[in-house]
Parts: C-alpha cells; structure tokens; sequence
C-alpha cells in the first residue's frame, strides 16, 4: 500500500514514510487502516483510514477520518466501491478533513456537511512575550496536565504534528499545528488544535514569533474557528479548501481535527 502511495498519490513523501503515516500512533483498536481495490492481485486503488476513540459530553464517540483516495485511471468507475465500504461500518462519525474539490460533490451525496473553515494568513514576525512563556521543549510539554498531557503523548509521534505550549500566568494552552505547502511551497504553519482560545488569544503574536525563529516558517494560516478569534493584520485567504463531516447526532463544534490525516501525513 505504501509503495502503490507514493508512486500514484504523493511521490515527494516515500515509501518509508507513507508506512508511517498510515498507522496512527495513539491507542486505538482499529479495524483496519483503510480498504483497498487489488486487480488481478495488484493494488489498483486505495482509502486511507484514520480510527479514533474520544470523549465528547462524557460519552466515548468513535471516529473514523477519512485520509488520502487513490484509484488508477482505468479503475475509477470503481472507486465509490471503497467509500462506500468505509461508510458501510457502523458506530462512526465520519470526518473528510482534505477533500478535493472533486470529491465534495461526491461526500454531499453521502450525507456529508461542510465544516466553517473561514481562513486568514498572518506574517510570522520576530515578536517577544514579556508575559508569557512559549516552548517546544518536550520537557515543557510533559509538564501539561489533563487533557493537553494526554492529547499531547498521543500525538507527539505523529510525523506531520508540530507541538507547542503557551503559557501566561498559572494559565497554559496546548496548541498543534502542521506544516502547509500550498503550491509545494512549505511557506506556511497551520493551526490544528488550540485547547485554550482565552490564553492563546493574547499571545498570538509571541507564538507566531516562535514559528518563525524555532521553525524558519515565515507565515501562518488561521481558521478562525480553531484560534477562537480572528488575528489583527491578518488578510483573508480565499480557498477551495473545505473540510467535511458526516454525523447522526454531533454538532459541527465538537468536531476537531485531531486524531487525523492531518496530524499523520506530512503531505
């Protein structure tokens, strides 16, 4: 499956690393890590699969995220055969978090809805907290407690997670982001998580200052959904990008994008 990835879906990420991204590292039983087309027993087409296990409204939900859908030319006329068969499994909320603007069409049909994903773009600059504390040190980040720890260890293997703690007073926010390379061009950090809005707000800017020095990445990416808030001097991004779910009873704010594609795949 690796090899069939990187040689039909993303060729800059190899075989070695696609092996990596396709097993989650946080606990989970899963089922499987996607489906396949196979052809005369040759891989012919692929779903990835993302399985978590989460703790909404004291309930444990189950999720399944849809990753990266691969099908050879020849064979696309089949390739709803494998969404279907994901869909097929019962007891998930299903989320789409990197659909192509040809696949949306096709999740609607499903049942999918979309997700708020209004974006803006900040300029990483050089800013200093006299405030706060932000760190990368994972010595720093074990410190966390609750639900950030946790949150945290699952995900600190992960290979397209970045992991940050901000800090102001007794206060903490634990924040993920990834890399993005619009246009190939790894030019961009985009926020995946951010478990406390209220303290992150006011250190914004100190944190993008971060991404720039530790990082080298010169600019930001915000769903204003995620940061809780919309940054000053930020400049609206106009994208095809949607992000997608599919649930009988969860509401658009309980979903993330954790335990995802996202944080999995370097793409």
């Amino acid at each position: 499956m690796a090899q069939f990835l990187h040689h039909h879906l993303n060729s800059r990420l190899s075989a070695q690393v696609w092996a990596q991204s396709i097993t989650a590292p946080w606990p989970v039983r899963a089922p499987n890590h996607g489906f396949m087309l196979v052809a005369d027993a040759v891989i012919v087409g692929v779903y990835l699969a993302f399985y978590s296990d989460r703790l909404i409204g004291g309930r444990c939900e189950r999720f399944c995220n849809l990753g990266g859908w691969c099908v050879l030319p020849e064979y696309r006329l089949q390739s709803v055969r494998l969404l279907k068969a994901i869909l097929a499994q019962e007891g998930y909320h299903f989320t789409d978090l990197s659909p192509s603007g040809n696949v949306i069409p096709i999740n609607l049909r499903f049942h999918f809805h979309h997700l708020d994903t209004t974006l803006v773009a900040v300029p990483n600059l050089p800013w200093l907290s006299r405030r706060g504390r932000i760190s990368s040190d994972p010595r720093d980040l074990e410190r966390m407690t609750g639900a950030d720890r946790e949150v945290y260890r699952d995900h600190r293997r992960a290979p397209a997670a970045g992991h940050v703690v901000v800090s102001s007073g007794a206060e903490s926010c634990y924040v993920v982001f990834r890399r993005d390379r619009p246009k190939n061009l790894p030019l961009f950090a985009s926020l995946v998580h951010v478990s406390r809005p209220d303290v992150f707000r006011p250190m914004f800017r100190p944190f993008t200052g971060h991404l720039l020095t530790r990082y080298g990445i010169p600019a930001t990416l915000v769903e204003t959904r995620i940061a809780g808030h919309r940054p000053r001097a930020s400049i609206p991004v106009r994208t095809a990008r949607r992000k997608m779910f599919r649930s009988e009873y969860l509401r658009p704010e309980q979903i993330d994008y954790l335990y995802s594609e996202l944080v999995c795949v370097p793409f």
